[in-house]
Parts: C-alpha cells; sequence; structure tokens
C-alpha cells in the first residue's frame, strides 16, 4: 500500500507540473494562481500547496525534471563525451528529443518566449543550485571536451579555447532558440549535426596529405 502511495503521489506531482504549465502558457506566469492550476485537474489549492510551496518552486521543478529526463535519454546513447565527435552527438541527439518530443517543445517556448522572468525570479531559481547548475551545464560540459581535446593534441594549438567554447554554445543555443519558434519549418536535427561538424572541423589539426 505504501509503495502505490508513493507512486500516486508522483503521479499527482507530475500531473500538477504538466497543469501548471498549461495555465502558464494560456495566461502567463504573472497572472496564474494556484486556485486555477488546482481547478484545471479537480484538485483543492491545499494538494497543489502539499506538492509546491509556490509558483518559483513549479518553475524550478519543471527545468530540473525535464533536464534530467532528457540527460538520461541522451546519457542511454552515449556512455562518454570526450572528443568533438562525441560532442557533436550529443548535441545531436538533444536536438532530436526537442524535435519529436512536443511537449518539451513546449516547455522550452514557454520558458524562452512567454515566461516573465525578472530579477528577482531569477535570483530566487538560482539560489538552490541545480537550476544554476543546469542553466551553465552545456557551456561547461562543451570547455570540458575542448580542454580534453587540447590535451589529447586534437585541435589546433593557435585556438582560444574560451572563444571557441562560447562560439559552439552560442550556436547551440540560437539555433534551439530559433527551433522553438511558432514559425519555425526546419529540420532541427539535421541542423544541429551540420551546425556542429562545421564548426568543429575548422578547430581540428589538419592532417598533411
Amino acid at each position: 500500500m505504501a509503495r502505490r502511495t508513493k507512486e500516486e503521489a508522483q503521479h499527482t506531482r507530475e500531473t500538477i507540473l504538466m497543469a501548471a504549465l498549461d495555465t502558464f502558457c494560456e495566461k502567463g506566469y504573472s497572472r496564474t494562481t494556484f486556485d486555477e492550476i488546482a481547478k484545471k485537474i479537480n484538485l483543492t489549492k491545499g494538494a497543489v500547496y502539499w506538492h509546491f510551496k509556490n509558483k518559483p518552486d513549479i518553475i524550478k521543478a519543471l527545468i530540473i525534471e525535464a533536464f534530467e529526463r532528457n540527460e538520461k535519454a541522451i546519457n542511454s546513447k552515449i556512455s562518454e563525451i570526450k572528443t568533438l565527435e562525441d560532442l557533436q552527438q550529443y548535441f545531436t541527439f538533444a536536438a532530436e528529443i526537442v524535435q519529436n518530443t512536443p511537449i518539451f517543445r513546449k516547455f522550452l517556448f514557454f520558458v524562452m518566449y512567454q515566461m516573465e522572468w525578472s530579477e528577482g525570479l531569477f535570483n530566487t531559481l538560482n539560489i538552490s543550485g541545480p537550476v544554476n547548475q543546469i542553466m551553465t551545464y552545456h557551456h561547461e560540459l562543451i570547455t570540458k571536451v575542448l580542454h580534453h581535446c587540447h590535451q589529447a593534441g586534437t585541435i589546433r594549438t593557435d585556438i582560444d579555447l574560451d572563444i571557441a567554447a562560447e562560439m559552439l554554445h552560442s550556436m547551440w543555443e540560437g539555433t534551439l532558440y530559433r527551433a522553438v519558434s511558432q514559425n519555425y519549418t526546419g529540420d532541427f536535427m539535421n541542423q544541429t549535426k551540420q551546425s556542429f561538424q562545421i564548426l568543429t572541423n575548422s578547430l581540428k589539426i589538419k592532417k598533411d596529405n
């Protein structure tokens, strides 16, 4: 019975998160109340408060769970990320998830285009640590791989690694931003693969023919 109760609580939590995302998208973050989220799924406001203490807590949970779910899916396909080829494969998988998962694309559209970000909310989300780590994860991953490749002698020695990391990360962020827009009609996965291939090839040491 205890196991069933735990599973039911987890299901309720996930249902609240999806209802909150739907309501945020419909009305906006600032205009959404716990009452509206609760009514959407026939719960009491107290039931929502039992799982989440406030709206920033919901946003934080949406970000963390989306990240953890996606990383688990990517890690099931690629075990380690050390080379430029690994990096290209990682972001291609990430793009595939965005392209083929409507609910995740909806979440990204909300946080990128609809969310009323403020300095106070941003600081609240970053105090706890995990959200800040998520927001810097991709840049740190790219930087780590570039330093590994530099030590392995597989990329050019005249490359400024910080600038190269910023270039690759900016390309990913910019392409992702366009891909989740409502008027995007391209092949995000293929565009990501080709973009990383072009940029990472420019970093490699050219072999003599």
